[in-house]
């Protein structure tokens, strides 16, 4: 397990004296406006270089029974949780447990792609149809719970045509994911749940993260998902299923997790790059890599590597700026879009140099 010292934790719905103070009340300020002008329902943390600018959070974890959002209500990351399983896959891969170029099919001999690699899992490649569409009769109840083990072995009997060949085109699909947490399983002989929690979630001091299989430990915290309305949205069989989607975590947890990738104390940099290598062009500045989404901008300065998540009331953004080592978190438990609005938090943490830029083009 990989143990070092994490930053100290930020006085939290204050703007703290620093270097940074400026962007702290530029933060505040759109963040104000977002949540009285927009809705925004949700806890936000923004960090620069190992520190902390500015934590808060925004209305409620259950608004039945007025419970305000605080640091340590947890929120399901939705297709965030996607980088916590390349995490885990690559760590697996540094250990030389396993290669990216190894087929699925060599650790599960049933399964009937035999040309598909835990590479072209991670990057979407695969051509896999997505389980929420084949299995939808399944996902959709709301009486039962579906596994991982589940998805393969429905895979496995029912034998779903591929959307595309391996390796042909970007796809982006959920059962990628919940493949590459059995690999993971089948590896460690440990759980999803358990894995994350000794190799990622405990040495790093993500207190307040779990799986949906894991939330016994702080199950009092954690927020109900709404729709735009304020409707509960109820749990159904597809929510069970890991890797995908259905880690929970906090602002904080995640900047120490993104902390940790920074420093190379959870994976070395050399493993960090290969993740954030363009495979696949989605827009015009837009990639995807293992696990990573991306920005490539002709100013390498400004690369971005990121991920959105949505699912059943939950909007997350988890955007990384490498040149300066800034984190953006951004979590919500309803259906609003604001928490999307990352470009906004880069004008408030860009714009003294803007300025500066400004001054010396004068």
């Amino acid at each position: 397990m990989i143990a070092f010292a994490k930053p100290e934790p930020p006085v939290i719905g204050k703007i703290p004296f620093s270097k940074y103070r400026d962007i702290a009340y530029r933060l505040d300020t759109l963040f104000e406006q977002m949540a009285v002008h927009n809705g925004f329902n949700g806890s936000v943390i923004v960090a620069k270089d190992a520190e902390v600018i500015y934590q808060k959070s925004f209305g409620y974890a259950d608004k039945r029974n007025n419970v305000l959002l605080t640091d340590s209500t947890s929120f399901q990351l939705a297709s965030v949780s996607k980088v916590i399983t390349a995490t885990a896959v690559m760590l697996l891969v540094e250990k030389g447990l396993i290669k990216l170029d190894d087929t699925f099919a060599s650790y599960f001999p049933l399964f009937p792609y035999d040309k598909i690699t835990i590479k072209h899992l991670l990057s979407h490649r695969s051509g896999l149809p997505n389980y929420l569409y084949f299995l939808n009769d399944i996902v959709t109840s709301k009486d039962r719970v579906l596994t991982n083990r589940e998805v393969l072995e429905l895979m496995i009997e029912k034998r779903p045509g591929l959307y595309l060949q391996p390796n042909k085109a970007f796809n982006y699909c959920n059962t990628n994911y919940a493949l590459l947490a059995l690999l993971i399983e089948k590896i460690s002989k440990k759980t999803f749940s358990n894995f994350l929690r000794e190799e990622i979630f405990l040495p790093l001091g993500m207190r307040h993260s779990g799986t949906i299989l894991s939330l016994d430990v702080f199950e009092k915290a954690i927020s109900k998902p709404y729709d735009n309305r304020w409707k509960i949205i109820e749990p159904e069989a597809s929510d069970y299923v890991v890797g995908d989607k259905s880690i929970y975590s906090t602002p904080y947890d995640m900047f120490l997790f993104s902390e940790a990738l920074f420093q190379g104390k959870l994976l070395n940099h050399e493993t960090q790059d290969l993740a954030y290598t363009a495979l696949s062009r989605e827009k015009k500045l837009s990639n995807y890599g293992l696990g990573w989404r991306m920005k490539d901008f002709k100013d390498s300065e400004k690369k971005e590597v990121f991920h959105n998540g949505w699912w059943h009331g939950y909007r997350t953004s988890f955007h990384r700026r490498l040149s300066d080592k800034v984190t953006i978190v951004v979590l919500s438990n309803q259906l609003n879009r604001t928490a999307y609005q990352t470009y906004k938090i880069y004008r408030a943490i860009d714009a003294d140099t803007l300025f500066s830029s400004v001054a010396d083009e004068e």
